[in-house]
């Protein structure tokens, strides 16, 4: 805890120290270098204080509520266009210096104070506006805080972040009152400056400049930098062993598949591999179906063999090998098989456990689901596909993979053998599983709509808000365009106004991952020009619409076989694309 604490502290201070910081600079020198002796210290208190509730307390009201995930940097904006208007212009600023001091009035911070509780109140208002600051870091914090219960020690971590953002902040207004006080004759001028320049930043952020200013940065930062599970400590006697198992690929889809020691090796009656001790849950945060939704350790199940897969709930490759691990865990729980289903985000919405409870309800899952959210666990494994299967046996050994679809006798057959190992009585083999698969043909590979990954016609596809043409009238094979106003960021696009998508496929299903600012948005889907039929349509389509409700995968066309096909989608302001994946 001590070190996680200490961590955060640094990374505030860095945080403080980032070109991100502009939007606040002003406000702090101009707030620092006015009022009393104390009120550089209000100022900093204020904003640790303010920034702390914004990590913690005010994420969990915007989930509750089902609000926009932009709203905390929405509100930010607003926040500063207010004070930067409120500076700029001196009748604006004298009416909200009177009310400052009308609240503070009976603290006797004139008397005593020096300007300390005023500089409180204009750092807690600035709190607000230093969370989009922190960047990838505060993202962390939220989508983990959004996803438990509130302890103490995720307060403190976030105090902790608060601290180091304010220690770094505090030396800045220390050092602008001395470059300030020569300009002290005209402060009325300095602080008009001031507010302009929060307000040209103010607009500058709802074009999302300061967005592509930070992209063009993290382009040129070495990839260990930005990639959030660089850090983590791998379990290195289980991972060298485990990748001879997989294949060059990773990502979603098959993968590479492990070398064959699934039923050939059982039939001759050669036992499975030892490939290095498996490594526990480690960083996990929400249990699932599990007594009192209480945490599982591989030394507590010792004894039983465990079968840990590797899925996040928009991952159209694992919803089709779920069926297959519901009938495995139905025919093999009684007899000493435990299933954990590991859920490994992609998306930032997939880490909230309100939607991964959702999903586990929709799919009818009964084995236990943990959140993998920080990707902890995934990387002790040194995995690296959704989906992918590893059989631990009642020792602790880790003895067979898979990474993909398919193989479910192939699993089968290796959980009969570790069971029989461990000399538990085995029940009949029922033979067979009724699983969906992809149709043979499919040709599309996954298209990402989210500016890291995007695959387009477009030329410009870098983070921020474009206008696009119209859909061009003949697209090439497996591609996609977008016309209207769209908002590109690193993960998704959002529309925001004449939205459209142009997708050219090969296969017989397509499906998105969808979500809505609206819950119940209608979403329009046309098929080669024409709205879609009823008999092509998917399941989450009626009458050529899909209602865009929960954050996840929605299945959009249905066809008889496998074919070429022109999708558009029309989308209201507000509908979020991430990811088109086929069947």
């Amino acid at each position: 805890m001590l070190l996680l604490l200490l961590f955060g502290l640094l990374a505030g201070a860095a945080t403080a120290l980032s070109p991100c910081v502009l939007p606040v600079l002003p406000i702090v020198l101009a707030g620092g270098a006015t009022g009393g002796r104390r009120r550089p210290l209000g100022i900093v208190l204020g904003l640790t204080g303010a920034f702390t509730f914004a990590t913690v307390a005010l994420v969990y009201v915007i989930d509750a509520l089902g609000l926009p995930d932009d709203l905390v940097r929405s509100l930010a904006i607003a926040v500063l266009l207010g004070f930067g208007v409120a500076l700029a212009a001196p009748p604006l600023a004298a009416r909200l210096e009177a009310a400052i001091g009308r609240l503070t009035a009976g603290r006797g911070v004139r008397a005593r104070g020096e300007g300390l509780w005023s500089g409180v109140l204009l750092g807690a208002g600035l709190g607000i506006v230093y969370a989009p600051c922190a960047g990838p870091i505060l993202a962390a914090v939220i989508t983990t805080t959004a996803s438990q219960s509130l302890d103490a020690q995720r307060l403190a971590v976030a105090l902790a972040y608060g601290a180091g953002t304010g220690l770094v902040l505090y030396v800045l207004m220390l050092g602008g009152r001395r470059l300030t006080r020569p300009l002290s004759r005209r402060s009325g001028r300095f602080q008009q400056a001031m507010g302009v320049v929060m307000v040209l930043l103010g607009v500058a952020m709802v074009g999302n400049l300061d967005l592509r200013f930070q992209s063009a940065i993290a382009d040129d930062l070495p990839q260990a930098l930005v990639t959030p599970t660089s850090a983590i400590e791998r379990s290195g006697r289980v991972r060298d062993a485990l990748a001879d198992l997989r294949g060059g690929d990773h990502g979603r889809g098959p993968g590479g598949s492990p070398r064959n020691i699934g039923p050939e090796a059982v039939r001759r009656g050669d036992r499975l591999p030892r490939l290095g001790r498996a490594p526990d849950f480690v960083g996990t945060q929400r249990w699932f179906d599990t007594p009192g939704e209480r945490p599982l350790t591989l030394a507590g199940l010792r004894g039983r063999v465990v079968l840990v897969d590797f899925w996040t709930y928009t991952c159209i490759n694992c919803l089709r090998t779920i069926p297959g691990l519901e009938q495995l865990d139905a025919r093999y729980r009684r007899a000493g098989l435990t299933i954990v289903g590991v859920h490994s985000p992609e998306f930032p919405f997939e880490r909230s456990a309100s939607n991964v409870r959702a999903a586990i309800g929709r799919l009818g899952i009964r084995y236990p689901v943990v959140q993998d959210n920080d990707l902890a666990t995934w990387s002790a494994w040194g995995n690296q596909y959704w989906p992918a299967s590893y059989l631990v046996d009642a020792t602790g050994e880790v003895r067979w993979a898979h990474a993909g679809e398919g193989a479910e006798d192939a699993k089968e057959q290796a959980v009969r053998a570790l069971l029989g190992e461990a000399g538990r009585p085995l029940p009949s083999a029922e033979g067979g599983f009724d699983v969906p698969t992809a149709d043979r043909g499919t040709t599309t590979p996954e298209t990402y709509l989210g500016a890291l990954r995007i695959r387009s016609t477009l030329a410009d596809t870098d983070v921020g808000v474009h206008d696009y043409p119209a859909l061009p009238a003949r697209l090439p094979a497996d591609a996609m365009a977008l016309a209207g106003r769209w908002r590109l960021e690193d993960d998704r696009a959002v529309a925001a106004g004449g939205a459209r998508i142009g997708l050219r496929f090969r296969a017989r299903h397509v499906y998105l991952v969808l979500s809505s600012r609206r819950r119940g948005a209608a979403v329009r889907v046309l098929l080669d020009g024409r709205p879609l039929p009823r008999a092509r349509a998917g399941a989450d389509v009626r009458h050529g619409v899909v209602r865009v409700g929960q954050q996840r995968l929605y299945d959009l066309v249905d066809l008889p076989a496998v074919a070429d096909g022109r999708l558009e989608l029309r989308l209201p302001a507000g509908v979020s694309g991430y990811a088109f994946t086929f069947g």
